[in-house]
């Protein structure tokens, strides 16, 4: 019988593995994850399938991410990747192994329940469309059966993972996502926000409105545009800046995006400024965050926003209503429709007082309720959970 954990104090042994590397917030919530595990003494790897985008700043809390190749047909066989993880697990011998994102899901439940791993935790980022699919579904459930525990990031998620993913109720825990405030200013002097103006193309008395979303059909940017089109109708000096690049939804999408952009309503008043690492300072220095999602599994981005006491325009959509508080930290509307986006739009853009109003009170529930420290500690405390029951 194994020996059952210490006080939180004590170290563990864990292994992450997640799908992809590509920027998105479920690498930036495993990034700000480890970054605390490590702080606390833990002794880290990470494991990742494809996309090595983020690589870099990975090796900051583990030097040599282990790309274990892209389980896809006809690149790497998925039996060839499950061979590589179990042989990982079985080296490492971790005391929790953590998976992200549905395939690295799929191989860890197998990899860490017989590869040696004490415990096996999934962390479900999305309602996942593809659990939607009935053969998908079913192996999911199956292979979930293998996860001590099921950790999920919103109520929405936990209740659709049991729905259109078969999880058992009694495994799932659920642990918002957590920011760390201090890499967010709140201000920036003006000559740094004119500086970000000027590198953005964005005049310095224009409202400046800012979405940060990888350029995909998920995030609704043509909802957003024809929005905007709209508010260039009661404010012609607007002016919408997409941060992100294209990566699951291909080149034939993104280029839609720009010809749209381009048209007359819209040509010259929406930028695209491609991937950012500035993102903080960005945040610091719009006026209004948007993000027109059709669905979110919780929206990391809006902490951010948040965290920079921007006020939010979003959707009403999945998790969304956890995040944002409509009336109190920002503006909901339905999804899918352009007229009450850009209403929302041009309520804040006319209303210096009320965006204060919003931004504050963002600022406000990110430390109450979404800190990176508590993020942290809940996790582990999931581990800690798990480890005892198998004790």
């Amino acid at each position: 019988m194994s020996t059952a954990p210490g006080p939180s104090s004590d170290r563990l042994r864990i292994l992450h593995v997640i799908t992809s590397l590509a920027r998105g917030g479920a690498q930036a919530h495993l990034l700000e994850l480890m970054r605390g595990q490590k702080r606390r003494g833990h002794q880290l790897e990470l494991a990742y399938l494809k996309d090595p985008v983020m690589t870099r700043e990975f090796t900051e809390v583990t030097p040599f991410p282990n790309h274990l190749g892209q389980a896809e047909q006809g690149t790497a066989p998925y039996a060839a990747v499950l061979g590589r993880l179990w042989g990982l697990v079985s080296a490492f011998k971790p005391d929790v192994l953590h998976t992200h994102l549905l395939k690295a899901d799929a191989l860890g439940a197998v990899a860490g329940r017989f590869g040696g791993a004490r415990v096996t935790i999934a962390s479900k980022h999305n309602d996942e469309a593809a659990l939607r699919r009935p053969w998908v579904s079913h192996v999911h459930g199956w292979l979930s059966r293998l996860d001590d525990r099921v950790i999920v990031l919103s109520d929405h998620v936990g209740r659709y993972v049991v729905e259109a993913g078969r999880v058992r109720p009694d495994a799932i825990r659920r642990v918002y996502y957590g920011i760390d405030l201090g890499k967010f200013p709140v201000a920036l002097a003006d000559t740094a926000a004119r500086a970000i103006r000027r590198d953005l193309d964005v005049p310095a008395d224009a409202p400046f409105l800012l979405c940060v979303a990888r350029l995909d059909p998920q995030k609704g940017h043509p909802v957003l545009l024809d929005a905007m089109s709209l508010l260039l109708q009661r404010d012609p000096t607007a002016r919408l800046v997409l941060v992100g690049a294209g990566q699951q939804a291909g080149d034939d999408y993104v280029a839609a995006l720009h010809r749209r952009a381009a048209a007359p309503d819209l040509d010259g008043k929406v930028i695209f400024a491609g991937e950012r690492t500035d993102v903080p300072r960005l945040m610091a220095a719009c006026d209004v965050f948007v993000m027109a999602s059709l669905w979110e599994g919780f929206g990391l981005v809006f902490l951010e926003a948040m965290a920079a006491g921007k006020p939010v325009v979003a959707t009403r959509v999945s998790a969304v209503p956890e995040v944002v508080i409509d009336g109190v930290t920002g503006l909901l509307v339905p999804p899918e429709d352009p007229p009450a986006l850009a209403g929302a739009l041009h309520r804040l853009c006319d209303d210096a007082a009320e965006r204060r109003r919003l931004g504050a009170a963002g600022y406000q529930r990110v430390r109450e309720h979404f800190t990176a420290d508590r993020m942290v500690d809940e996790t582990i405390a999931v581990y800690r959970e798990a480890l005892a029951a198998r004790s």
